[in-house]
């Protein structure tokens, strides 16, 4: 807590002598080393709280300025040490400042009565003329908001949350708009009922109103030119730029929103990107991205999914290249709960594992492609498990992580095969060998649905669904050994269906655990609710080996785990690997002699599918 003291009578002829004025002399507190010499055309009204002026403030690349206040109107407000505030057109009203800030050429700063800061106002999303379900707080995370949407229907659960979240906000909520320390404000209109933390950059913005911004030293946040931001919340490490226009959205960290894109009632999570575009009440998980003026993502759920144009998907054909990104991952959801295939390659993690559209049974065909002839829809189950466009984004999505180890509020598990993927590939098994068992081996084509499975499609999807299987036990049966808990499982956690909470991968019984907790009042608040996804997540490996040890044995009709059965997973594994790898060269190849790529191009990724020998062991 500073302390403060009166001015002194020949201080305050200093100020006058600059040309400052103030309504009451007595309600001016300064720091202790106070110096008054740079404040210059100042006027002061109501409660003023000056911290001391001795450093130089550097504006711009080498060119440095005393920090001070001038040409500025100041009503209740603090302003912390070492700050430069300049050519304020308007006035700062209701406003706590904090050190080395820069605040110069703005119009209006301040704080009415009633500011939420974005907090505690509730949209709704995957459905925009539906009652809200999500609420707006600083430490919303894609698992939180993924669990509210789940269960909305529940009315006990809902209202729960809604208190916990409710009390959360009202003990995190400031007096008035604050400003961090370190923070540069420049070229900006009009700031209103908006909390900025520290080292955040606003530069040229038009409107921010009622928002919370969470930058940080370690991932500060920026925002551009042009920027309209209301009732939203902006977390660490992302860059909102060029005219972007947002309203009630809440923005997860290291996202990249730009170039004109508009949203509304959306939710952003963890490295998410988008540009040119538009969003309505969208929930757009980890990784998620628009590139495309005339892309609309509106009430629908992605999660590492790259929307493509109305009438261009030629973006998503890229695989060895350096623009190549997954079309549709983990799954994309709209609002009456069916998942789209779009006709085109299927990134890491797209599993497909939602329902087609219109059909919930399709739900059990992961990996695959979905490719219209006409008025025939043909399906290839498991066909991307062997393309050069999964093999690349298992690579590169941890990579393009850029949030700070401070800032994960989001978890995001990479696992290509987890017992969720997996699940729904003996789930694809099984229902590929029962179209077969019906329509017998030797016909042609198998109808599924109003779908079209080629016969050849149907052997190969049985043949990729097998040795990514293989490929999953041998892994897990490593890790496990290595990690130190091979053998019977402790737990029966773990055992039962699987699911994934936007990032978070989690057996089904967890999720159904914290339910119960919550409404049953063992949760207290809100902290605990999070604090219970990390635990999930941080036991992850052990409820995986718990799923994974029966499917062993189930796999290998094993009583149990000896060396013997062990070598044999494991040469299994090897097998397996290299028949993966070697379907991936034989794409690559394929991609080379159709002209996609040049022959440096496929040298580079053959020498790197060259290397993968050395993770065998």
């Amino acid at each position: 807590m500073r302390e403060y003291r009166q001015l002194r009578e020949d201080e305050i002829q200093i100020l006058e002598a600059n040309v400052c004025w103030a309504e009451d002399w007595s309600r001016v507190k300064v720091a202790e080393t106070f110096i008054p010499y740079n404040f210059h055309r100042v006027m002061f009204y109501g409660d003023i709280r000056l911290g001391s002026f001795d450093k130089q403030v550097e504006v711009a690349k080498g060119f440095v300025k005393h920090s001070g206040i001038n040409d500025a109107t100041l009503r209740n407000v603090s302003v912390g040490n070492d700050c430069l505030i300049e050519k304020v057109g308007n006035f700062i009203n209701n406003y706590t400042i904090g050190d080395d800030c820069y605040i110069s050429n703005i119009s209006t700063m301040e704080t009415l009565e009633g500011a939420s800061y974005g907090a505690g106002s509730t949209i709704s999303v995957l459905n925009e003329m539906g009652d809200g379900n999500v609420t707006l707080f600083r430490e919303l995370n894609s698992q939180l908001a993924a669990f509210m949407v789940k269960y909305n229907r529940d009315k006990a659960l809902t209202a729960r949350l809604q208190q916990l979240i409710d009390d959360e906000v009202r003990v995190s909520m400031p007096e008035r708009g604050t400003i961090g320390n370190r923070v540069k404000i420049v070229n900006t209109k009009d700031i209103t009922n908006t909390v900025i933390k520290g080292d955040c950059e606003i530069n040229g913005a038009a409107r921010l109103a009622d928002c919370t911004i969470l930058s940080s030293e370690d991932a500060s946040v920026y925002i551009g030119t042009g920027v309209i931001c209301e009732n939203s919340i902006i977390c660490d490490g992302c860059s909102i730029n060029n005219s972007v226009k947002m309203q009630d959205c809440f923005v997860g960290e290291a996202c990249q929103i730009t170039n004109g894109f508009t949203a509304e009632a959306s939710l952003f999570f963890a490295n998410s990107f988008m540009a040119n575009g538009e969003a309505c009440a969208a929930f757009c998980g980890p990784f998620s991205a628009s590139h495309h003026k005339s892309s609309l993502l509106i009430g629908g759920q992605f999660s590492f999914y790259n929307a493509g144009s109305n009438t261009n998907f030629s973006n998503h054909a890229y695989k060895m290249g350096p623009l190549h990104y997954g079309t549709l991952e983990r799954g994309s959801k709209t609002a009456s709960g069916s998942y789209v295939l779009m006709p085109a390659t299927i990134g890491a993690f797209s599993v497909c594992m939602g329902k087609l559209m219109h059909h919930p049974d399709t739900r059990n065909l992961p990996f695959s492609y979905l490719i219209a002839y006409g008025d025939t829809m043909y399906l290839v189950p498991g066909r991307n498990i062997t393309t050069v466009g999964l093999y690349r984004d298992i690579k590169k999505w941890p990579k393009r992580d850029k949030r700070s180890k401070q800032s994960k509020k989001s978890i995001i598990n990479f696992d290509w095969l987890s017992p969720f993927t997996v699940g729904e590939i003996i789930e694809g098994i099984k229902v590929l060998k029962d179209l077969r068992n019906a329509s017998g081996e030797n016909v042609t084509t198998y109808n599924f649905h109003e779908y079209v499975i080629n016969n050849s499609s149907l052997v190969k999807g049985l043949k990729y669904y097998d040795i990514a299987l293989r490929i999953y036990m041998g892994a897990v049966l490593k890790r496990a050994q290595k990690e130190g808990f091979f053998g019977v499982p402790d737990s029966e956690v773990g055992k039962g269906p699987w699911c994934d909470l936007s990032g978070l991968l989690l057996p089904e019984s967890e999720e159904q655990r914290l339910l119960n907790d919550i409404k049953d009042g063992t949760i207290e608040n809100i902290q605990q609710v999070l604090a219970r996804f990390e635990e999930i997540n941080d036991c992850y490996s052990d409820y995986r080996w718990a799923w994974s040890y029966q499917l062993i044995l189930d796999y290998y009709h094993l009583d149990e785990l000896d060396e013997q059965a062990c070598e044999r997973i494991r040469e299994d594994y090897v097998r397996a690997r290299r028949a993966w790898i070697a379907e991936i060269r034989k794409d690559a190849e394929k991609e080379f002699q159709q002209g996609d790529v040049d022959q440096e191009t496929l040298d580079s990724f053959l020498e790197q599918l060259d290397h993968e020998v050395d993770y065998e062991n």
